[in-house]
């Protein structure tokens, strides 16, 4: 299937759109919690809004946009991993 440009488009607003929500989900839930917090679904909304970035980066060839994406990403899955295991660790010293 060959894209055309307005299907770049769609892709590069649809990543755009799911990166910016993260903030949104990030205030909610800072809120909610009543104080600073970063939920885990602010990586999950990071790594594929960064992602769908970076894919429309690629198509666009912009070296600019591919470092800053693939910086961003990598930086996210670190995030990710790092909570994971803290959530792991979390549930085995409940479980003692």
């Amino acid at each position: 299937m060959d894209f055309s440009s307005s299907h770049w488009l769609v892709v590069g607003l649809t990543g755009q759109t799911i990166f910016s929500a993260r903030f949104l989900l990030q205030w909610i839930y800072s809120e909610i919690k009543r104080q600073s917090a970063i939920p885990m679904i602010f990586w999950y909304a990071s790594i594929v809004g960064g992602a769908t970035l970076l894919g429309y980066a690629i198509h666009k060839q912009d070296p600019v946009f591919i470092v800053g994406q693939t910086g961003g990403v990598l930086i996210y899955l670190r995030n990710l991993q790092l909570r994971l295991r803290e959530n792991r660790q979390e549930r085995r010293e409940a479980m003692n």
